[in-house]
């Protein structure tokens, strides 16, 4: 019995300090200064961006870190060029961006080149994960969105030349998939997925077989 006491005990424990872990590693991405140290950066490498939008691609950087957070060692691809720029930048503060990393992800968080798709209509691993975890984040039904997550839509918001711009069902407007822009119906699969396992993932989605690794 006191065997049986001591192993619930720890159990509980254990519960109770990766709950302390998970709420401080997500105060640390929300408390840090982004601005402070990205926006004069951003402005040199994308001076066509006005400050409102260089305020809301950071935002768009601290949406990514918390979708990293929740998917743990897994690969989380970048879904717009814009955060992918900024996140460049923050790297270059090779100190504190490893300081952030451990008190945000307790590990350095490497950086994964800029991705939207293999081609319009077919989505990698990693993309799949960035659009349910930013579903998620924002309330938004992955395979039946009425909206894009900020990830997916900021590249299009703000006119990015050379951004990823994506359609809610591209097959389905103007255009089509030749437009240029990504189907995020696709993505989600609610027009039927190419390796579609069947199986959930334990971040919320059915698309997809097999996980990147970090």
């Amino acid at each position: 019995m006191k065997l049986l006491f001591l192993a619930l005990a720890a159990i509980l424990l254990l519960v109770i300090w990766r709950r302390w872990q998970q709420r401080h590693r997500q105060e640390a991405i929300e408390a840090f200064p982004y601005a402070a140290f990205l926006d004069l950066r951003l402005a040199k490498r994308r001076p066509e961006l006005s400050e409102a939008q260089r305020a809301e691609v950071l935002v768009g950087l601290q949406d990514y870190f918390h979708i990293c957070r929740t998917a743990g060692r897994r690969m989380v691809s970048m879904p717009s060029q814009a955060v992918d720029d900024a996140w460049h930048e923050f790297i270059l503060f090779t100190r504190h961006y490893q300081k952030f990393c451990r008190l945000a992800f307790g590990r350095f968080l490497h950086h994964t080149p800029a991705e939207a798709m293999r081609s319009p209509t077919d989505a990698s691993d990693g993309i799949k994960r960035a659009w349910r975890l930013a579903c998620a984040r924002e309330g938004i039904d992955p395979q039946k969105p009425d909206r894009l997550p900020r990830l997916f839509a900021i590249d299009a918001r703000i006119g990015l030349v050379g951004g990823f711009v994506y359609s809610l069902n591209c097959m389905a407007e103007s255009g089509g998939a030749g437009s240029g822009s990504f189907c995020a119906s696709h993505i989600g699969c609610s027009s039927g997925c190419s390796g579609d396992s069947g199986t959930s993932d334990s971040d919320g989605g059915s698309c997809g077989g097999g996980c990147g690794g970090d």
